[in-house]
């Protein structure tokens, strides 16, 4: 099956699990929970079908926890950082050895997104940085990812330098500018090539609107 169909199809098989979430909170007897369960397990045997083999059953289980208040999609912060040759700041990280990122990560509660991409570049980084602005708001279903069990949307950030010298941690293997039109082999899961490109075009217009889906 082609990546856009697939990426279709677990967007419906996401809603279904939502959907099948609501139904159980919301249900009024015995007879639409049962039924609302079973639909739900129905769905997460499809995902587990669909989505890496690293990920079983018993891990979309873990993943789609029954839920007590209505469901949201999971939100993800990405920071762009140039340097003076127009250079992408880029991360390796060991969870995906040989695939690059520009750096960022999940929202943590308690934190705002800019809190969250601050923190980020300084932990995947070394570098202190303030926010600019916000580049582009992007949600996952609309690009050429591959399958995932989370809806995301991702909020990229341009990030200016204030302090710091690039360095590596517990989780990231390597940090190093690359230029644009040699970009090297990317994680998909979290960041495509036409995003990049697309967010530096933004940074480097001053005129530039937040782009958003």
């Amino acid at each position: 099956m082609e990546n856009k169909k697939l990426t279709e199809l677990l967007n419906l098989v996401k809603r279904n699990i939502t959907l099948s979430d609501l139904g159980i909170l919301y249900a009024h007897n015995g007879y639409d929970d049962e039924r609302y369960r079973e639909l739900k397990e129905i769905n997460l045997e499809i995902l587990d079908i669909l989505t890496d083999e690293n990920v079983n059953l018993e891990k979309l289980h873990d993943f789609y926890l029954p839920i007590s208040e209505y469901p949201t999609p999971k939100v993800e912060v990405r920071g762009l950082l140039l340097n003076e040759n127009d250079e992408v700041l880029m991360v390796e990280e060991k969870l995906d050895p040989g695939k690059w990122s520009i750096p960022g990560g999940w929202c943590d509660i308690g934190f705002s997104p800019k809190e969250v991409m601050i923190k980020e570049m300084k932990e995947e980084t070394g570098l202190d940085v303030e926010i600019v602005k916000v580049l582009a708001i992007f949600d996952k279903k609309f690009h050429n990812h591959p399958a995932d069990t989370f809806y995301t949307y991702k909020i990229a950030f341009l990030c200016k330098k204030l302090d710091g010298n690039l360095k590596t941690t517990f989780d990231i293997t390597n940090v190093k500018f690359f230029k644009l039109d040699n970009l090297p082999p990317l994680s998909t899961y979290r960041i495509l090539e036409e995003q990049i490109k697309t967010l530096v075009n933004l940074a480097k217009d001053e005129n530039s609107k937040t782009y958003f889906e």
